[in-house]
């Protein structure tokens, strides 16, 4: 029996053009993930707005923090190895190997091992940092510290109580030099914990907590090893809150009025340079000078003690006026002169 030519009575039929605008909006709902909202409602989005999210390897940095990161740890590295190089007065070259994020535990498996590890923190900052260096590098540091000619060591032993004291000179100035960095921060200070010589008894941070892992190729002499820094992400936290100022509006300003003023560089908290006070100059002629006797007097200006001059080694940079102060000569900063260059324009 042949089915009728005619559609069936209540039936609708649907046009080819209708028939292809229900099939593509069956592919697009298809096409689209239902996310549930806090008021029990759903909205539709995209499978590429959904980000998967792996609890056994969280990453907490995006891609634009970690290339900030990246350019901070270059210029830091840079400064470091021209550092290193005039403490051990001998050629010593540093570059990036690796700058990621991975977990505690991940990371201590990377340590070196035999190794030398160095527990440290960034006052007043929170975390535990660590620090891994192969020995025969620290040895051949060791070396060159007491005026060896720091040839590679062809040895992995463990260091001794007085090589690990020679060896922190050198952390602290890697330590130092990390803090000194984040001008956001210039208050950071360098604290060493301890040591360790097996990454196997490391507990400075649950396993599944995110690391900024530093992998770093260095070189002195023929001793080429690694050096493996790892930070903890709540150590990085508020200075990667610094570096992106858009996050909060008070840190924001924070930035902007660090930014109008002069930056300081805490490498050179410990730096002495003479200061001497100096009245203005007179002028005699020769004749005089030479019968010049004991008990002569030289008539100087009355606003003479409000002319003083500072030097600071020998660049002249304030004006002021001699006084005294707890029976001691003083002078009172009044102005700051204008540097040499600026005048002669």
């Amino acid at each position: 029996m042949n089915p009728p030519d005619n559609p069936v009575a209540g039936q609708e039929v649907l046009s080819q053009s209708e028939v292809e605008n229900l099939l593509a909006q069956v592919t697009e709902l298809e096409s689209k993930t239902a996310i549930d909202q806090p008021d029990d409602s759903k909205s539709p989005q995209s499978p590429e707005a959904v980000q998967s999210y792996d609890f056994r390897n969280p990453v907490s940095l995006s891609s634009p923090e970690l290339r900030k990161l990246r350019l901070r740890h270059e210029e830091l590295i840079r400064s470091l190895a021209a550092r290193l190089s005039i403490f051990l007065r001998a050629e010593f070259t540093l570059q990036i190997s690796q700058l990621s994020t991975i977990t505690y535990g991940k990371f201590i498996e990377g340590l070196p091992n035999p190794g030398h590890l160095i527990l440290f923190k960034a006052e007043p900052l929170r975390g535990i940092c660590v620090l891994g260096i192969k020995p025969r590098l620290g040895l051949t540091m060791v070396d060159r510290v007491m005026g060896g000619p720091g040839n590679s060591v062809p040895t992995d032993r463990d260091l001794s109580e007085i090589e690990i004291a020679l060896l922190d000179q050198v952390i602290q100035i890697i330590v130092g030099e990390w803090c000194s960095h984040w001008a956001e921060v210039p208050k950071l200070r360098p604290a060493l914990l301890g040591h360790e010589s097996n990454a196997r008894f490391l507990n400075t941070a649950p396993l599944d907590s995110v690391m900024l892992a530093l992998t770093l190729e260095a070189q002195l002499g023929e001793c080429f090893e690694q050096i493996h820094i790892g930070f903890p992400y709540m150590t990085l936290e508020p200075l990667i809150k610094r570096m992106s100022p858009g996050i909060d509006p008070h840190l924001h300003e924070m930035s902007a009025e660090d930014a109008g003023g002069t930056q300081w560089n805490g490498a050179l908290d410990d730096v002495q340079i003479p200061v001497t006070a100096e009245f203005p100059g007179m002028s005699m002629s020769a004749r005089r000078l030479a019968n010049l006797e004991v008990g002569d007097v030289l008539e100087l200006d009355e606003d003479l003690p409000s002319r003083v001059r500072l030097r600071l080694a020998t660049l002249p940079k304030f004006t002021g006026r001699l006084g005294t102060r707890g029976g001691k000569w003083a002078v009172e900063i009044g102005t700051v002169l204008k540097p040499v260059a600026q005048l002669a324009r």
